[in-house]
């Protein structure tokens, strides 16, 4: 089945536009990052976490007043899908289970009226907070020097530099969309945690799937068209693997496009990254990973031509 008819798209001879949207996506990113910050989870920062379902609805307020009350004056408190499910967390820690009965003895206190259960409690200390951030840093990097090496030996060692060149950039403009939608859309649940970061290995595997696919043609075509310049030639396997491309990640943007608005709370910062993520990693592969190939191949034609 192929989505589009035959196209013939001149892809690489836009790729220069291309480079500046990238960039201006990314600045404004990294200048969100730097400004604004990450919301790190307790995964990555430490202390208790507490989600807590009231019998009836409650407000945000009066919850906050009785934590208040217990001493966690810095919690964070947000509602969980409905008004009757509150999320708590705060840096507090304290030996085993000490600070959770202190949560709960001020809301048993504040709301007698209104029982309450604990559908999840979490306590990450400190030192366990710094070895997943580094963990995780560290699982990115692995992933990426792993594709490296992979595309490397399967094509050409430009190919792999163009492949990595393509997934930096689609981790730091989501990351950037992750930084900059924290807070303005509550619901999204955006905070850094284990479950991020697993989305972000997600997306560097899916992106990576459609760059080796392209350039899988590349080579094919090379054999094929020996006379047809590299520009002509990535052209052209572009607009072949095209309708591909766009049913493959369009099935896929369509999954997650039902996760972020029915998926719940717990997913949905997951499946908010995967749907970015899903849209740079696709053009990407074209305007990021086939066009390095390509400028590595001109710069290499013009010190030719010095030397020459």
């Amino acid at each position: 089945m192929r989505f589009f008819g035959k196209t013939n798209i001149d892809f690489m001879g836009n790729r220069k536009i291309w480079y500046s949207i990238s960039g201006t996506l990314i600045l404004i990113g990294l200048i969100s990052v730097v400004f604004k910050g990450v919301n790190l989870g307790i995964d990555f920062i430490g202390g208790t976490e507490l989600i807590v379902q009231f019998q009836r609805d409650v407000e945000i307020g009066d919850v906050r007043s009785a934590m208040n009350r217990a001493g966690f004056g810095k919690a964070e408190i947000k509602t969980f899908g409905s008004s009757r499910d509150i999320l708590l967390r705060t840096p507090e820690q304290g030996v085993g289970s000490e600070i959770a009965d202190r949560i709960r003895a001020s809301l048993r206190q504040s709301f007698p009226t209104n029982a309450f259960i604990v559908q999840k409690e979490d306590k990450i200390g400190p030192k366990i907070g710094a070895e997943l951030r580094r963990d995780a840093v560290y699982a990115v990097f692995a992933s990426l020097l792993a594709i490296l090496i992979y595309l490397g030996f399967r094509f050409k060692f430009v190919y792999g530099i163009g492949a990595v060149v393509a997934l930096f950039h689609d981790v730091l403009i989501t990351l950037g969309f992750v930084s900059l939608c924290d807070g303005i859309i509550p619901q999204l649940n955006l905070e850094f945690s284990q479950t991020m970061v697993a989305a972000f290995l997600t997306l560097v595997g899916l992106s990576v799937n459609d760059t080796v696919v392209i350039y899988d043609r590349i080579r094919e075509n090379q054999k094929i068209f020996r006379s047809m310049g590299l520009i002509e030639v990535i052209n052209k396997s572009v607009n072949e693997t095209l309708s591909r491309t766009i049913i493959t990640s369009g099935t896929v943007f369509l999954v997650l496009v039902v996760l972020v608005f029915f998926g719940g709370e717990v997913i949905r910062g997951f499946a908010f990254a995967l749907l970015i993520g899903i849209v740079t990693g696709t053009y990407s592969s074209i305007y990021i990973a086939s066009a390095i190939v390509v400028e590595w191949a001109e710069r290499t034609k013009r010190k030719a031509r010095l030397i020459d």
